[in-house]
């Protein structure tokens, strides 16, 4: 089995983005699995180009794509990337798309294809703060997430995918008072187990497991 893991450079004015340097430090194998890694752009536009030249290249079976969310206090597995991108700011290259289609024959929404609360109790009983997330927000991380469940819609149906947010290191908020941040070996357990869970569970589970709001 293969997995391919994908995480954003730094971008806005953070010198470090959480995401690649989580995906940079997991194991090579995982629960038997070949993990495959890949840094894209925080750019719209190329990184879903970077990641559907990495799919067709590798074919893994699961795909699952890290970005860093500040001001989460918990890793979260993403429910549903919807089809929009709405920049606040702009990109890395100066881009700043607003209320403008990921793709003009995509659908509205597409859901996670993962076991998403399966992967949040995985964390969670190996005390990693995990929880299901119903929005990815209108940025790049939306962006690649709906890239990818488009791709897996259009080309690759047997293949397993979807996002996770995660907070700031503690050296982000520093400056940042009152933002809650996770130590980076803690964020690298806990993908490593929503990974094992997305490898073991093909349907999720059942459990009250989502937001209140």
């Amino acid at each position: 089995m293969k997995v391919l893991i994908t995480g954003f450079d730094p971008f806005g004015n953070e010198k470090i983005n959480p995401a690649i340097e989580a995906v940079k430090k997991l194991d090579d194998k995982i629960a038997g699995a070949d993990i495959i890694k890949l840094e894209i752009p925080t750019v719209f536009g190329k990184s879903i180009e970077r990641l559907e030249k990495a799919l067709e290249k590798e074919n893994p079976d699961i795909t699952i794509c890290v970005g860093q969310a500040g001001g989460r206090n918990r890793i979260s597995i993403e429910r549903v990337a919807i089809n929009i991108s709405d920049a606040r700011i702009p990109d890395n290259e100066g881009n700043q798309p607003i209320d403008e289609p990921i793709f003009e024959d995509g659908d509205a929404a597409y859901f996670a294809k993962l076991p998403i609360k399966a992967m949040v109790k995985e964390m969670n009983d190996k005390n990693i703060p995990g929880e299901v997330s119903n929005t990815a927000g209108t940025y790049v991380c939306n962006h690649i997430m709906y890239g990818l469940l488009y791709n897996i819609d259009k080309k690759y149906p047997n293949m397993k995918g979807g996002f996770i947010h995660i907070p700031f290191l503690p050296e982000q908020v520093i400056d940042k008072k009152d933002r809650p941040s996770m130590p980076l070996d803690l964020i690298i357990k806990g993908i490593t187990a929503a990974i094992e869970a997305a490898i073991k569970y093909d349907e999720d589970i059942k459990e009250v497991g989502s937001e209140i709001s």
